[in-house]
């Protein structure tokens, strides 16, 4: 990589490489020369693994929705230590032991797990929340079922937030 791309690689907060296809579980040119990556989208690329992607510090918020990912959550906790909020919907995610290596992402404080089937099992709200204490909100909602506010229970990865709409809600 030159000098002058590397420089732009760095300044990169925010990357959406939503429908890009996956290779062996590799997105081409998504690596850890994004040291200042916040917010990191790969929603619908066919993963079935998180293992490919590169150690990225600084991102708190990854989206990871609809996809094939059956488990192997481990690699997130060592590539992702800041992550905060984390989008598994739509994924093979069949049971709470699959979420187990979760615990070590200390900082993360918001899980989305619709449309997976762990959902179906009995107690599956109150079996997450005691297996991921340092978690605020599950699939939207905090433990006394309170929806997440948007300063809370999303997180836009720039720093900006998006006022536009505000006056629209019903």
């Amino acid at each position: 990589m030159t000098g002058k791309n590397l420089l732009l690689v760095v300044q990169v907060r925010k990357l959406v490489l939503d429908r890009c296809r996956s290779v062996e579980g590799k997105i081409e040119g998504l690596t850890a020369e994004f040291v200042n990556l916040q917010f990191l989208s790969l929603i619908n690329v066919g993963l079935i693994s998180v293992s490919n992607l590169p150690k990225l510090a600084k991102l708190k918020k990854l989206e990871l929705s609809d996809n094939r990912i059956g488990g192997g959550l481990d690699i997130l906790a060592r590539k992702l230590p800041n992550l905060t909020h984390l989008n598994l919907s739509g994924n093979k995610l069949k049971d709470i032991g699959t979420l187990e290596p979760l615990k070590k992402l200390e900082h993360l404080k918001s899980l989305d797990l619709f449309n997976c089937e762990v959902t179906n099992l009995n107690d599956y709200r109150e079996s997450v929340f005691n297996l991921l204490p340092q978690l605020t909100y599950l699939d939207g909602y905090d433990m006394e079922d309170m929806e997440a506010s948007d300063s809370d229970g999303e997180v836009d990865g720039d720093g900006v937030d998006d006022d536009e709409d505000e006056g629209t809600r019903p």
